[in-house]
């Protein structure tokens, strides 16, 4: 690592420690953030398949997925797959997105049901995030009270908010 890396860091912990987050914490959500990036990077495909999530065994199902893979048909709820595009065939994976997901939904509401009443805390009103699905990118955003305009769309002013990577 290098010294500009490791200062870019140093920064990013302390911007996450100002808006009321603890050290582990800040830590937590740069792992999260590397974590979903890789995920958004395996969905959108690399060079020998991609992360197929929707798909699950037709064991009893009605209606396969179609004529060509009987054995799968759509279910939401279905857990992730690694579809090898070189052999066409499917196999289950953790899914490390759920999980990273409900650790970061954790870390939020921790650091927003613990704010400060002084006025040590710039941001004490409720902090809330943005996943950005597009791995050319962080995945990760902190957006703060503010960050957004009232009815406006989050996808259009997400990078207004702190990035995390």
């Amino acid at each position: 690592m290098t010294r500009k890396e490791v200062e870019r860091l140093a920064r990013q912990a302390d911007t996450l420690r100002a808006l009321g987050f603890t050290t582990d914490e800040a830590e937590s959500l740069r792992r999260i953030s590397m974590t979903l990036h890789r995920w958004h990077e395996r969905e959108c495909g690399l060079d020998n398949g991609c992360i197929e999530r929707g798909y699950r065994l037709a064991r009893n199902m009605e209606k396969p997925l179609s004529d060509k893979n009987p054995n799968f048909a759509h279910d939401d709820k279905a857990p992730p797959y690694w579809y090898n595009s070189v052999t066409g065939k499917r196999h289950r994976i953790p899914d490390r997105e759920t999980g990273a997901r409900k650790r970061l939904a954790a870390i939020l509401t921790d650091r927003n049901e613990r704010q400060p009443t002084d006025n040590r805390n710039p941001y004490p009103e409720y902090l809330r995030t943005y996943i950005q699905g597009d791995p050319r990118g962080a995945a990760l955003y902190i957006l703060r009270p503010g960050d957004v305009p009232e009815d406006a769309s989050v996808d259009s002013y997400y990078s207004r908010g702190i990035c995390v990577y």
